[in-house]
């Protein structure tokens, strides 16, 4: 296997500065009480140092907002205490899944936003449920679906490759979801930051250009240098990040996942298959 480029600013590729950054961090948090074995690695605590340039004070208010928004929603307890029986009757409104890996390793998350249906999903469940079941998909990335990545991989894994389908979005339909579109996204901000490797915006209207005017002050500048836009001539550029075989048959590639009850239902990848899922967690 050849030998993968660790990024700036992650393991095995820190700066003294950034290294005396990292060791101070974690030290002020274990004299708080506040750093829990596991599952604050060095992988997570560098995360929220990139998303707040290195600056101590800056990632310590973030990491403690973060950590007091987990006890308040009880994160730690939702795989036990939560669960989202509406999944079926959800997808059906709101098409969203993980399918597979990129070239990189990186698990691939696809949402087709065009066909989002607000008024029936809000039938079918309400914000608190979503919002519960939007973080629970975090935590089992983090402790499932990465892993599972980095074994596959054979090196660390942390981020995704995100597609979303705009297929036959209306400024309508955007205007009516942007509401939680936008709440999502401040969740994926504030607690889960550095998570995302690159996103396509697929079957992009004309009329994105002003939607994008909307959004983008939402994203941070790195956040936004990671987004490639895209209209319906879409496949090739995707095809150069992802094999065909692990993109569906409907945004451009081969997959049709016959032996799994169909893309969105089987989400496929390196977590279902035994050599690389973790036994504890089967």
């Amino acid at each position: 296997m050849s030998e993968v480029e660790v990024l700036p600013g992650r393991v095995g590729n820190l700066t003294p500065e950034q290294q005396h950054a990292l060791d101070e961090f974690k030290q002020l948090i274990q004299a708080e009480g506040i750093f829990v074995e596991g599952r604050h690695d060095d992988h997570l605590l560098l995360r929220f140092l990139r998303a707040r340039k290195f600056h101590i004070g800056h990632t310590h208010k973030m990491f403690v907002d973060c950590e007091n928004w987990r006890k308040e929603l009880g994160v730690d307890t939702l795989r036990e205490t939560f669960v989202f029986e509406e999944e079926d009757a959800v997808r059906s409104c709101y098409p969203r899944y993980y399918h597979n890996v990129d070239k990189k390793g990186r698990p691939i998350y696809i949402e087709h936003v065009g066909v989002i249906d607000i008024k029936t999903l809000f039938k079918v469940t309400d914000e608190e449920r979503m919002t519960k079941q939007h973080v629970l998909s975090y935590e089992v990335l983090i402790t499932d679906r990465m892993p599972a990545c980095s074994r596959k991989a054979g090196h660390h894994i942390e981020q995704c490759c995100t597609i979303l389908d705009l297929k036959g979005v209306s400024l309508r339909q955007f205007a009516n979801a942007f509401g939680f579109i936008k709440r999502t996204s401040a969740i994926a901000q504030n607690y889960y930051p550095e998570m995302m490797g690159k996103m396509y915006v697929i079957n992009a209207p004309m009329m994105f250009t002003s939607v994008w005017g909307m959004v983008k002050p939402l994203l941070d500048e790195v956040t936004v240098k990671k987004i490639v836009i895209l209209g319906s001539n879409y496949q090739s550029t995707l095809l150069e990040d992802i094999a065909a075989e692990n993109l569906p048959k409907s945004i451009g590639g081969t997959c049709e996942c016959s032996n799994h009850g169909g893309c969105q239902k089987g989400e496929p990848g390196p977590w279902k298959d035994p050599e690389f899922a973790n036994p504890t967690k089967a």
